[in-house]
């Protein structure tokens, strides 16, 4: 697949999940979407990540998450490249 493809997939994906109107809507479609470890894998990197802005240490983290530490090191790399989404995200829930 070309990155032109990729780049329309992705932003469909995008589309389809702002269409959504409410948390039953958001978890069929991630239910039918995702697979079990896909979906795992996702859900655990955002603990990561929130456990990472709180300066959770690596240790914490793996023991509450079952991380490995190249999992962790690879969002806490992500965080502090790019990591807007999850600064974004962190600051909306937090309001909540």
């Amino acid at each position: 697949m070309g990155k032109k493809i990729k780049a329309e997939a992705v932003e469909h994906l995008i589309e389809a999940f702002l269409c959504l109107q409410n948390r039953e809507e958001c978890l069929a479609f991630i239910e039918d979407v995702c697979t079990v470890n896909e979906l795992t894998s996702i859900s655990q990197r955002f603990e990561v990540a929130q456990m990472l802005m709180e300066k959770k240490t690596y240790l914490e983290i793996s023991e509450k998450t079952g991380a490995s530490t190249a999992t962790i090191s690879r969002v806490n790399r992500s965080l502090y490249e790019k990591g807007d989404g999850y600064k974004l995200v962190r600051e909306r829930l937090q309001k909540k």
